[in-house]
């Protein structure tokens, strides 16, 4: 009966539920595994089961880094290709998710290099002009209502991420908001532990410097 199995979740030990999650998060990391290894093997059923777990994933956080939607999802579909095409010389040694990521972050460095010298050709009057819009629709949030207030902070926020050193942003998006630890990062970045500290300590020290005024805010 339902009721009982209620009840017998609520005596969970909360020890006994961690260690659940981790069998858990433990098995999904071991299935995608075997599901690449299905793939090397020539199953495609494998193969879309692997895009419908991670697709989404992937593209959030393409988004995050190059800020376009229509871009994370080219970015993303071009990911899976590169997974698909790299399927003969796939081999677990690693976790699949550091190994997707791995080419994520390289696709989507790639893109904001090139970005980064488009922007380089464009002259400096059509640079300044396209600057002044944001600051003018930030000078005017802070008249109107607190949720306009709070959408030009955030902005304020993903500007000064967008401003720091590919790398640097590389990493804190993975901390922050996809939640990796340091060996994931440096699995990705293909550096070591300390590096990806080091990358994230410099990262959050700019992000306080830059955003020290809207703590500063709150306060007033």
């Amino acid at each position: 009966m339902p009721w009982f199995g209620k009840r017998g979740a609520a005596q969970q030990n909360p020890g006994e539920r961690v260690q659940q999650d981790m069998t858990a998060l433990a098995g999904a990391m071991e299935q995608d595994a075997q599901l690449m290894l299905r793939v090397k093997e020539g199953d495609e059923v494998s193969f879309q089961l692997l895009l419908e777990r991670h697709r989404n994933g992937v593209v959030y956080f393409v988004y995050r880094m190059v800020q376009n939607q229509a871009v994370a999802e080219e970015l993303a579909q071009e990911v899976f290709l590169r997974v698909y095409r790299s399927r003969q010389t796939y081999e677990p040694t690693a976790k699949f998710t550091t190994w997707l990521y791995r080419i994520t972050t390289h696709l989507a460095l790639n893109w904001l290099r090139d970005k980064k010298n488009e922007r380089h050709q464009q002259s400096l009057d059509v640079e300044v002009e396209e600057g002044a819009g944001p600051r003018q629709v930030e000078d005017k949030a802070a008249t109107v209502e607190q949720r306009m207030v709070r959408q030009a902070r955030l902005g304020e926020i993903r500007r000064a991420i967008e401003a720091l050193p590919e790398k640097q942003r590389a990493a804190v998006m993975m901390h922050k908001y996809e939640e990796m630890d340091y060996a994931q990062i440096a699995g990705v970045l293909q550096c070591s532990e300390s590096a990806v500290k080091s990358l994230l300590f410099r990262a959050y020290e700019t992000l306080r410097a830059r955003l020290a005024h809207l703590s500063r805010g709150v306060q007033e």
